[in-house]
């Protein structure tokens, strides 16, 4: 006869302070203090159970706020251009804009870290590994403060050189020098952000992160006007204002993660480098960050040939960059869900829930993104006037417009299948298969097509053609990854 069933004190084998537990003799179910307070946090709203229920809906809601927060990070740079633009010369616009490259193919990396960050922490959730979740949390935020300091000194080392290699032109080169310089001082607080926005969405948590961006982006637009426009600083009041608003953001994610409940509060007692989940991140994190060193230093060369059009077409082209950016941050928010949903989905075996992630994100990178592309192209006039009112500024904007913005959709083709890939721990692939698309294509393009046929129109075709190409092959390799991995998933016992 079984022992009655009564409740006892027991020790937890995650860390957590003694407590009650509730146990049924005929072991149907046992649940943990730490499951409780997570719970208690879902209901809270802070959190997303990815492994049970409808997943449409709670993909959406998470990713909204991730593409919020992009565009949000975006509109550091857009109002940067918009209060040089207004206050300042066309050169300064194009000192301004014509960066992201640069700080792309510096920043990819470590935020490629992130992402396996992402992944390692959603993984230990799944798998309800907790103890494992706090090692990688602690793991996260040395990793983060050390990655700013080097990128600081990356970056202030390296921007004139880099200029100097991208052919820009004499009248905007000092500007942007200067401009460089300044912002990448604000690194260590810009990755702090990043890495401390990875661990909240492992959990599901997307909108605090959105809170602290809407209140940085207000405090950058408010010292834009005041730096640039009261105080005559020019370049260097934007940079430094994006520094300031940066060391805000960086402030406000912190002191949401040391109130975290466990296992992902950010304790400063524990800081320490796990190395077995420090090797896991890099071996997820690092291929996806070459991934974007790499199509940075694509766009590099891109940009070096756009900058032999000259200050005007330069201008034109960061302008519209700008709201390619913006919609680009649709694809990206789906690609973090697909990392988070398929990341804590596969750590519990569920391998029918991660097809449904990839499917339901593709679709709603590619229409939303798509719906995003035209409705800018039919207001193309409006938002370009917002910037700059020189003709010669507009017309290449417009020709942009319609090159390239009007098929940006195609690029979820391939963003949301790599980015499923790595929520499975494949990160190898897609980066090949990016680097291969991306780069090697775009490189023999701005060599053989434009010098043919040298006019800005040919030169941006480029980009729909690479967009398509790799997505053909992205998306064929995530299905033959999903069938090696979820052959070798054992399947899981039916649910009480």
């Amino acid at each position: 006869m079984a022992p009655s069933c009564q409740n006892r004190h027991t020790s937890n084998p995650h860390g957590i302070r003694r407590g009650k537990r509730l146990c049924l003799c005929n072991g149907i179910f046992v649940i943990s203090r730490i499951e409780r307070t997570m719970r208690k946090s879902n209901v809270r709203g802070r959190q997303v159970d990815m492994t049970h229920g409808p997943l449409a809906g709670k993909i959406l809601v998470f990713s909204l706020p991730l593409i919020a927060s992009g565009i949000l990070q975006q509109s550091f740079n857009a109002v940067d251009v918009a209060v040089v633009g207004r206050y300042c010369t066309s050169q300064a616009i194009a000192a301004v804009g014509s960066n992201g490259p640069i700080i792309s193919i510096l920043v990819n990396l470590f935020l490629g870290i992130a992402v396996g960050a992402n992944v390692v922490i959603a993984t230990y959730l799944g798998q309800r590994h907790f103890e494992a979740v706090k090692r990688s949390v602690s793991t996260v935020a040395a990793v983060a403060v050390a990655s700013g300091l080097i990128l600081t000194a990356l970056g202030v080392t390296l921007a004139r050189p880099i200029l100097e290699a991208m052919s820009a032109p004499p009248d905007v080169i000092d500007l942007a020098e200067r401009y460089l310089r300044i912002y990448f001082c604000g690194m260590p607080f810009l990755m702090i952000y990043n890495f401390g926005s990875a661990i909240m969405r492992s959990v599901g948590d997307t909108k605090r992160p959105f809170y602290s961006l809407l209140v940085a982006t207000a405090c950058n637009f408010a010292l834009d006007w005041l730096f640039t426009g009261a105080l005559g600083m020019g370049v260097d009041g934007v940079a430094w204002a994006t520094v300031i608003a940066n060391g805000v953001n960086a402030a406000i994610i912190i002191l949401y993660l040391v109130r975290e409940p466990e296992p992902i509060t950010l304790s400063p007692r524990r800081w320490s480098v796990s190395r077995p989940d420090l090797r896991k991140m890099l071996q997820i994190g690092v291929p996806a960050g070459l991934q974007g060193m790499v199509f940075s230093i694509s766009n590099i060369f891109i940009q070096s040939a756009i900058n032999k059009f000259g200050s005007d077409a330069i201008a034109g082209s960061a302008t519209a960059l700008t709201f390619e950016a913006y919609c680009y941050y649709i694809i990206t928010g789906f690609c973090a869900a697909a990392i988070a949903f398929t990341g804590q989905n596969y750590g519990a075996g569920e391998a029918a829930r991660c097809r449904r992630v990839a499917r339901i994100c593709l679709v709603y990178g590619l229409v939303l993104c798509g719906v995003a592309n035209w409705l800018v192209i039919w207001q193309a006039e409006a938002v370009t006037g917002l910037f700059t009112s020189d003709p010669a500024v507009v017309r290449y904007a417009m020709e942009r417009y319609h090159t390239v913005l009007a098929f940006q959709w195609l690029a979820a083709t391939y963003e949301v299948p790599g980015s499923y890939m790595r929520g499975l721990g494949y990160s190898l692939t897609p980066m090949v298969l990016t680097i291969f698309g991306t780069c090697v294509l775009r490189l023999g393009w701005c060599y053989v097509f434009a010098g043919i046929d040298n006019t800005f129109h040919t030169l941006l075709t480029i980009y729909p053609i690479t967009w398509a190409a790799t997505g053909a092959a992205v998306f064929t390799a995530a299905l033959i990854v999903q069938r090696r991995v979820f052959n070798k998933m054992k399947p899981q016992p039916a649910k009480p």
